[in-house]
C-alpha cells in the first residue's frame, strides 16, 4: 500500500487558504502520493508556532491538522513539510537547520522541508519572490529586465520578493514602507545582491516614492485593512502593471485604483499558484504545470461568497 506524505499550510488565520486546493491539483496531475491540509497556530502563545510545527513534523496519518478537501488516498504516512503564512514567516526561518540563498536574503521562510538530521536537518526556503517574478513575466507577460519597479512594504512578503525581483535585473528598484527604518534595513541586507546584479536599490517615503514606475507591487498590509493604496497615483506610468499580493475581495480596491489611473491592476492569485508550484518542486522534485490550476482556482473563487474569496497571500 502506498503511503501519502503529509503537508500543511501553517498560519493564523488559515481557514481561508486555497493552498490545499492548489496542492491537491498538483498532486493529482503529477501522480504524487500526498495529502495537504491546514494547521491553525496560536498567535498569543510565545513559542506556540514552533511547538505546533514540531508536533506536526513528528505526526503521521494526518493526526495533526485539518485535511478536509485535500488529495484523496491513503491517510497514513509521515509529515514531510509545510508552507508558512502570516504572521510566522520570520519564525519559520529560525526553525531551519539549513537555508536556501533566497531565504537567507529574506531572513524569512514560507517553506519548510522536514529532512532528517542525517541529511542536514530541516530546510527553510522562500518561494514568494520566485512566484511573483514568474507570475509577472510569464502569466502577465511583462519581462522585468530594464523596468522601473516600486515595492511597497518591508514585512515578510516584501522580504521574500525583493531578492528575486533584483535577480530579474530591472532598471531600478525602489522600496517604500510605513516604517522607513524597516525598509532601510531590508535594502541594506540586499545591497550586495543588488550591486552584483547591477541594479540600483533605494528607499523612499510613502508620500514621495517617485513617479512613473513600470511595475508597482503592493506587499503592505493596506489591503488586509481595506485601506486606500498607501502611495500617490503618480507612481503609475500609463499602462503600468500594478500588482497586489492579496487576491479576491481584499485586492479589489487596489486593482480599482490602478485601473482608474491608467494602469493594469492584477491580484496575487497567479503569484499564489506560482509560489506553490515552486514549493511543490522543493518538496517533491517535480515542477507541476500551473496554467490549469490557476484557471481552476479563478473559477472556484468566482463561484464562492465574497468573504470566502477575500484571500490573503497563501
Amino acid at each position: 500500500m502506498i503511503e501519502a506524505d503529509h503537508y500543511v499550510v501553517a498560519g493564523n488565520p488559515v481557514a481561508h487558504s486555497q493552498s490545499p486546493f492548489i496542492h491537491a491539483m498538483f498532486a493529482r496531475a503529477t501522480g504524487q502520493a500526498m495529502r495537504y491540509g491546514r494547521l491553525l497556530c496560536p498567535i498569543d502563545d510565545e513559542g506556540g508556532f514552533a511547538r505546533d510545527i514540531r508536533s506536526f513534523a513528528a505526526s503521521s496519518g494526518g493526526a495533526i491538522g485539518d485535511f478536509e478537501g485535500t488529495t484523496d488516498g491513503p491517510t497514513s504516512g509521515p509529515a514531510r513539510g509545510c508552507n508558512v503564512t502570516v504572521p510566522f514567516k520570520f519564525e519559520a526561518y529560525q526553525l531551519g537547520a539549513r537555508h536556501t540563498e533566497r531565504a537567507v536574503l529574506a531572513q524569512a521562510a514560507n517553506v519548510l522541508r522536514f529532512d532528517p538530521p542525517g541529511d542536514g536537518g530541516w530546510l527553510a526556503d522562500n518561494t514568494d519572490g520566485a512566484g511573483l517574478v514568474r507570475d509577472i513575466e510569464h502569466n502577465a507577460g511583462l519581462p522585468l529586465a530594464n523596468r522601473r519597479v516600486l515595492l511597497i512594504g518591508a514585512g515578510g512578503a516584501a522580504a521574500g520578493a525583493l531578492g528575486p525581483l533584483i535577480a530579474a535585473r530591472p532598471a531600478t528598484v525602489v522600496l517604500c514602507n510605513r516604517t522607513p527604518d524597516k525598509a532601510r534595513a531590508l535594502a541594506a541586507r540586499h545591497a550586495d545582491w543588488a550591486s552584483a546584479h547591477g541594479v540600483p536599490l533605494s528607499v523612499e517615503t510613502l508620500q514621495q516614492p517617485g513617479t512613473g514606475f513600470d511595475v508597482v507591487v503592493n506587499a503592505s498590509a493596506s489591503s488586509l485593512q481595506a485601506s486606500a493604496p498607501p502611495v500617490p497615483a503618480a507612481v503609475l506610468r500609463e499602462g503600468a502593471l500594478a500588482l497586489d499580493m492579496m487576491y479576491g475581495a481584499a485586492a479589489r480596491p487596489f486593482i480599482a485604483w490602478a485601473d482608474a489611473h491608467g494602469a493594469r491592476g492584477r491580484d496575487g492569485l497567479g503569484m499564489l499558484v506560482e509560489q506553490a508550484a515552486e514549493a511543490f518542486f522543493v518538496w517533491r522534485g517535480v515542477r507541476p504545470d500551473t496554467a490549469p490550476v490557476l484557471a481552476a482556482l479563478q473559477q472556484r473563487l468566482a463561484n464562492v461568497a465574497p468573504d470566502a474569496a477575500a484571500g490573503a497571500r497563501r
